[in-house]
């Protein structure tokens, strides 16, 4: 009877451990996913003064969506919370879609190469955000229904794992 105990105790403690590492496992891959989106965030920020500098001379009329796209910018260099760079995110890219939108009426700027090499990299970077936006909030959805089906939903109170945000996207604020 004594060996029983010992062992059922043995079982839930490694059963404890089991669902603990899993719990662990998910939120890190939620984590990774959110540090790519991360990256491909900074890199599209970082194509942004390259795009104003190029445009500068050929685009006069649009120095207010310039000035927008470059506000928004900012707001994603500060942006702390995933709900703040969702936001910004959505704004530069709303943003840049009026703006290669507009940028059509230039034909000196459409035959620039720099303008046209900037512009199929900043295109490049916004698919790979959308992706890595996918990936993220499918890490989120398995994270999330994970802490909510028995029994990890009891060892994720008993360590206090929250669920995580989705990155939800808006469009640009006027």
């Amino acid at each position: 009877m004594m060996n029983f105990i010992v062992i059922a105790i043995l079982a839930a403690i490694f059963l404890l451990i089991l669902i603990y590492n899993a719990l662990v496992s998910k939120r890190n891959m939620v984590e990774n996913a959110l540090s790519q989106i991360d990256v491909q965030l900074k890199r599209r920020s970082d194509l942004i003064p390259k795009l104003v500098e190029v445009v500068k001379g050929y685009a006069k009329h649009e120095r207010g969506l310039l000035k927008d796209i470059t506000e928004a910018r900012s707001a994603m260099l500060r942006a702390s919370s995933i709900r703040e760079k969702a936001s910004a995110d959505a704004n530069i890219s709303e943003g840049l879609k009026r703006f290669f939108a507009i940028a059509e009426s230039y034909p000196k700027l459409k035959a620039n190469k720099n303008f046209l090499a900037l512009q199929e990299e900043i295109s490049s970077t916004e698919n790979r955000i959308a992706y890595a936006r996918q990936f993220y909030n499918d890490m989120v959805m398995a994270y999330n229904t994970m802490l909510a089906q028995f029994p990890y939903n009891l060892v994720a109170m008993m360590f206090s794992f929250k669920p995580a945000e989705f990155f939800k996207t808006g469009g640009m604020k006027k």
